[in-house]
């Protein structure tokens, strides 16, 4: 009996030496990719202070000394799967991707400052508010704000041509998160 016991508590003990030879991450800490406003990318831990402040906070590895980056910083973002698009400093939550991006404010740079040396600019960010929707035109980078005011002329205007987008969109009956929908059909004949 002691030989068993003596066995388990052997494996018991080597099932644990991996968790203590890792360094655990930072709370709230999740695997992601950055593309830097040069073009370039970092891949590691990201955590999401978006709403916060308009930035992520970046750990190459777990042990390492962490970096924060604002939307003016990136081009995009991808945190545990979901994809950002960083667009006049505010982060974008991509819902649908193509010629015509359908996307989701989920931060508020207005007002934050950055610095060019040593003096700082005030970001004015984009318009709405995080939550609101906005179709972005990729070739053109026009971003425009969709609400149930402005739904019809968005309808006809970014879908200019296309009946079977604007029967899509005008099929959401007022729901502009149905949108997607539309703008996937778009992309589809615009590939």
């Amino acid at each position: 009996m002691k030989i068993v016991k003596f066995f388990s508590t052997i494996i018991l003990g080597l099932a644990f030496i991996p968790t203590l030879a890792q360094p655990d991450l930072p709370k709230g800490f999740k695997k992601g990719n950055l593309i830097l406003a040069d073009n370039s990318s970092l891949s590691g831990y990201v955590k999401d202070n978006l709403r916060s402040n308009a930035s992520v906070a970046f750990l190459a590895d777990a042990g390492d000394k962490k970096k924060n980056y604002s939307g003016t910083d990136l081009m995009s973002a991808e945190i545990d799967g979901v994809r950002y698009l960083c667009i006049s400093g505010d982060f974008f939550k991509i819902i649908s991707e193509g010629e015509l991006d359908f996307v989701q404010k989920s931060s508020d740079a207005s007002g934050k400052p950055s610095f060019n040396g040593n003096e700082a600019v005030f970001s004015n960010g984009t318009e709405g508010k995080p939550d609101d929707y906005f179709i972005y035109n990729s070739k053109s980078k026009e971003l425009k704000l969709v609400s149930r005011k402005n739904l019809d002329e968005v309808i006809n205007k970014i879908f200019a041509g296309n009946t079977a987008a604007i029967d899509k969109a005008k099929a959401a009956n007022g729901d502009v998160a149905q949108l997607k929908d539309a703008v996937e059909v778009y992309n589809s004949a615009h590939r």
